[in-house]
C-alpha cells in the first residue's frame, strides 16, 4: 500500500468526543498535497490516525448545508 500525506490546513468545529479521546471532527484538509477539501471523520487526540472519513468540495458541502436546512 502506497503512502499519502495529510495536512489539516483549518479546524473547523469538533462535533463529538467520544471516551477514549478520538474526536469526531469537521476540518480542511489537504490529501498528498492537493487542494484542501472539507473533511468529516474522527482523529486520534494526536491527530496522527484517523478512522475513513468523508471529504467534500466546498460546492459539495453547499448542497449539503442548502439541504440540511430544509430539514
Amino acid at each position: 500500500m502506497s503512502e499519502f500525506k495529510f495536512e489539516i490546513t483549518k479546524h473547523i468545529a469538533t462535533l463529538s468526543q467520544k471516551s477514549n479521546g478520538w474526536t469526531k471532527e469537521l476540518n480542511l484538509v489537504s490529501w498528498n498535497e492537493r487542494a484542501p477539501k472539507y473533511d468529516i471523520r474522527e482523529w486520534d487526540p494526536d491527530h496522527v490516525k484517523m478512522s475513513k472519513g468523508i471529504t467534500f468540495t466546498e460546492e459539495e458541502l453547499d448542497i449539503l448545508k442548502d439541504s440540511l436546512q430544509d430539514i
